[in-house]
Protein backbone atom coordinates (compact mmCIF):
# COMPACT_ATOMS: atom_id res chain seq x y z
CA UNK A 1 0.00 0.00 0.00
CA UNK A 2 0.80 3.65 -0.65
CA UNK A 3 -0.01 6.61 1.04
CA UNK A 4 0.00 9.46 -1.32
CA UNK A 5 -2.13 13.03 -2.36
CA UNK A 6 -5.42 12.96 -3.07
CA UNK A 7 -6.09 13.69 -6.74
CA UNK A 8 -9.11 14.93 -8.33
CA UNK A 9 -10.11 11.88 -10.32
CA UNK A 10 -9.41 9.99 -6.79
CA UNK A 11 -13.18 11.63 -6.02
CA UNK A 12 -15.22 9.01 -7.54
CA UNK A 13 -13.21 6.49 -4.76
CA UNK A 14 -13.50 8.99 -2.10
CA UNK A 15 -16.88 9.35 -2.06
CA UNK A 16 -17.69 5.64 -1.88
CA UNK A 17 -15.26 5.32 0.90
CA UNK A 18 -17.40 7.32 3.01
CA UNK A 19 -20.51 6.02 2.15
CA UNK A 20 -18.87 2.71 2.70
CA UNK A 21 -19.37 3.40 6.31
CA UNK A 22 -22.94 3.02 8.39
CA UNK A 23 -22.16 6.36 10.47
CA UNK A 24 -21.07 8.49 7.39
CA UNK A 25 -24.33 7.28 5.43
CA UNK A 26 -26.50 8.33 8.13
CA UNK A 27 -25.26 12.04 7.59
CA UNK A 28 -26.03 11.76 4.10
CA UNK A 29 -22.82 10.28 2.85
CA UNK A 30 -23.99 8.16 0.00
CA UNK A 31 -22.05 8.79 -3.13
CA UNK A 32 -24.96 10.53 -4.78
CA UNK A 33 -23.95 12.06 -8.44
CA UNK A 34 -25.76 15.44 -7.36
CA UNK A 35 -22.80 15.52 -4.02
CA UNK A 36 -20.36 14.96 -6.68
CA UNK A 37 -19.62 19.06 -6.49
CA UNK A 38 -19.95 19.66 -3.16
CA UNK A 39 -17.24 16.76 -2.99
CA UNK A 40 -15.19 18.18 -5.53
CA UNK A 41 -15.32 21.76 -4.03
CA UNK A 42 -14.34 20.20 -0.85
CA UNK A 43 -11.32 18.42 -2.07
CA UNK A 44 -10.08 21.74 -4.55
CA UNK A 45 -10.60 23.55 -0.93
CA UNK A 46 -8.25 21.18 1.03
CA UNK A 47 -5.91 20.97 -1.98
CA UNK A 48 -5.89 24.84 -2.08
CA UNK A 49 -4.96 24.93 1.87
CA UNK A 50 -1.35 24.57 3.10
CA UNK A 51 -2.12 23.57 6.26
CA UNK A 52 -5.11 20.51 4.68
CA UNK A 53 -3.70 17.48 3.11
CA UNK A 54 -6.30 14.73 1.88
CA UNK A 55 -4.58 11.18 1.36
CA UNK A 56 -5.71 8.11 -0.44
CA UNK A 57 -3.95 4.95 0.36
CA UNK A 58 -3.63 2.79 -2.77
CA UNK A 59 -3.07 -0.89 -3.12
CA UNK A 60 -0.37 -2.14 -5.08
CA UNK A 61 -3.03 -2.79 -8.06
CA UNK A 62 -3.95 0.93 -8.25
CA UNK A 63 -7.64 0.53 -5.58
CA UNK A 64 -8.01 3.11 -3.17
CA UNK A 65 -8.56 1.61 0.22
CA UNK A 66 -8.48 4.24 2.10
CA UNK A 67 -8.27 7.96 3.35
CA UNK A 68 -7.67 9.96 6.09
CA UNK A 69 -7.34 14.06 5.86
CA UNK A 70 -4.82 15.84 7.88
CA UNK A 71 -4.78 19.62 9.41
CA UNK A 72 -1.89 20.89 10.76
CA UNK A 73 -3.40 23.37 13.68
CA UNK A 74 -0.71 25.83 15.48
CA UNK A 75 -1.47 26.65 18.99
CA UNK A 76 -1.01 29.05 21.95
CA UNK A 77 -1.81 26.17 24.07
CA UNK A 78 0.75 23.65 25.81
CA UNK A 79 3.46 26.22 25.86
CA UNK A 80 2.80 26.89 21.55
CA UNK A 81 2.32 23.26 20.27
CA UNK A 82 1.07 22.73 17.33
CA UNK A 83 -1.21 19.42 16.56
CA UNK A 84 -2.11 17.49 13.79
CA UNK A 85 -5.55 16.78 13.73
CA UNK A 86 -6.84 13.65 12.24
CA UNK A 87 -10.29 13.50 10.11
CA UNK A 88 -12.27 11.08 8.11
CA UNK A 89 -10.09 7.90 8.52
CA UNK A 90 -11.68 5.46 6.19
CA UNK A 91 -10.76 1.69 5.13
CA UNK A 92 -12.90 -0.35 2.62
CA UNK A 93 -15.48 -2.22 4.53
CA UNK A 94 -13.73 -5.85 3.37
CA UNK A 95 -10.36 -4.98 4.76
CA UNK A 96 -11.28 -3.45 7.83
CA UNK A 97 -9.04 -5.29 10.31
CA UNK A 98 -6.47 -5.94 7.93
CA UNK A 99 -3.51 -3.75 9.13
CA UNK A 100 -4.90 -0.56 6.18
CA UNK A 101 -5.67 1.37 8.57
CA UNK A 102 -3.10 0.79 11.65
CA UNK A 103 -0.20 0.95 8.75
CA UNK A 104 -2.23 4.44 7.63
CA UNK A 105 -2.35 5.86 11.33
CA UNK A 106 1.51 4.82 12.24
CA UNK A 107 2.71 7.19 9.22
CA UNK A 108 0.71 9.76 10.73
CA UNK A 109 2.26 9.16 14.09
CA UNK A 110 5.62 8.11 13.37
CA UNK A 111 6.08 10.01 10.09
CA UNK A 112 4.16 13.18 9.44
CA UNK A 113 3.98 14.30 13.08
CA UNK A 114 6.95 14.40 13.42
CA UNK A 115 7.95 16.42 10.09
CA UNK A 116 5.22 19.15 10.54
CA UNK A 117 6.80 19.38 13.87
CA UNK A 118 3.72 18.48 15.62
CA UNK A 119 3.47 17.64 19.38
CA UNK A 120 0.29 16.45 19.83
CA UNK A 121 -1.92 13.74 17.28
CA UNK A 122 -5.58 14.70 18.27
CA UNK A 123 -8.52 13.00 16.38
CA UNK A 124 -12.68 12.83 17.38
CA UNK A 125 -14.68 10.46 16.60
CA UNK A 126 -17.99 9.49 16.81
CA UNK A 127 -19.80 8.02 19.97
CA UNK A 128 -21.08 5.25 17.94
CA UNK A 129 -17.88 4.40 16.60
CA UNK A 130 -17.54 1.76 19.47
CA UNK A 131 -15.10 -0.54 17.40
CA UNK A 132 -13.22 2.22 15.98
CA UNK A 133 -12.12 3.70 19.59
CA UNK A 134 -11.01 0.46 20.54
CA UNK A 135 -8.71 0.46 17.33
CA UNK A 136 -7.56 4.28 18.61
CA UNK A 137 -7.00 2.96 22.27
CA UNK A 138 -4.77 -0.34 21.05
CA UNK A 139 -2.94 2.35 18.74
CA UNK A 140 -1.78 4.24 21.88
CA UNK A 141 -4.48 7.10 21.93
CA UNK A 142 -6.00 8.36 24.88
CA UNK A 143 -9.41 9.40 25.32
CA UNK A 144 -8.47 12.07 27.23
CA UNK A 145 -11.48 14.37 26.15
CA UNK A 146 -15.10 15.31 25.47
CA UNK A 147 -15.73 16.65 22.15
CA UNK A 148 -18.66 18.66 21.16
CA UNK A 149 -20.31 19.99 17.75
CA UNK A 150 -22.86 22.44 16.90
CA UNK A 151 -24.64 21.92 13.48
CA UNK A 152 -24.90 25.42 11.49
CA UNK A 153 -26.81 24.24 8.73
Amino acid sequence: MTLRAAREEDLDALMALLADDEVSAARGDVASEEDRPAYAAALAAIQADPANALLVAEAADGALIGTLQLTRIPGMARRGATRLLVEAVRVRSYLRSSGVGSAMMRWVVDDAAPALGCALVQLTSDSARVAAHRFYERLGFVASHVGFKYRVV
